[in-house]
């Protein structure tokens, strides 16, 4: 499972890897500190254009450079992107009351410090979600 961790805080963002790494859950975390960043990667330019397409996209709201309303309203606007599961990670449930009146839409809201429990549950089901489109040959 390929996760990229849209985070500037590092000691947010290494607790969120910790705990990922912890859960067992098999992955590659990549982190991108702010919005612009976010784009580029996501959109595979300049440094990133080998990146492979993420699985699941974590993203914090509050973000240098570019907001994270932005970043999650391009994903939304992009054919490619918009299929991606996003998971807002906030440090206010007002936030969510935002997305919802601006009709962006995502698979799941923590609020920081999120409950570990709860996060690598939101994290499995997504991952259950992924895998039950995959189509194994015989």
């Amino acid at each position: 499972m390929e996760i990229v961790l849209v985070e500037d805080d590092l000691e947010d963002a290494g607790l969120t890897i910790e705990v990922l790494r912890e859960s067992e859950i098999p992955c590659r975390v990549s982190l991108v500190r702010d919005g612009e960043e976010a784009m580029e990667f996501l959109n595979r330019q300049g440094r990133y254009a080998r990146t492979p397409r993420p699985d699941l996209i974590l993203l914090d709201l509050k973000l240098p450079k570019k907001d994270g309303r932005e970043v999650l309203g391009e994903i939304r606007e992009d054919p490619e992107l918009r299929r991606v599961p996003v998971v807002v990670l906030t440090v206010s449930t007002t936030h969510r009351d935002l997305l919802i009146d601006e009709e962006l839409y995502v698979e799941a809201y923590l609020v920081k410090p999120f409950n570990h429990a709860e996060f690598v549950e939101v994290v499995r089901s997504l991952r259950k979600y992924l895998l039950s489109d995959v189509i194994v040959p015989r």
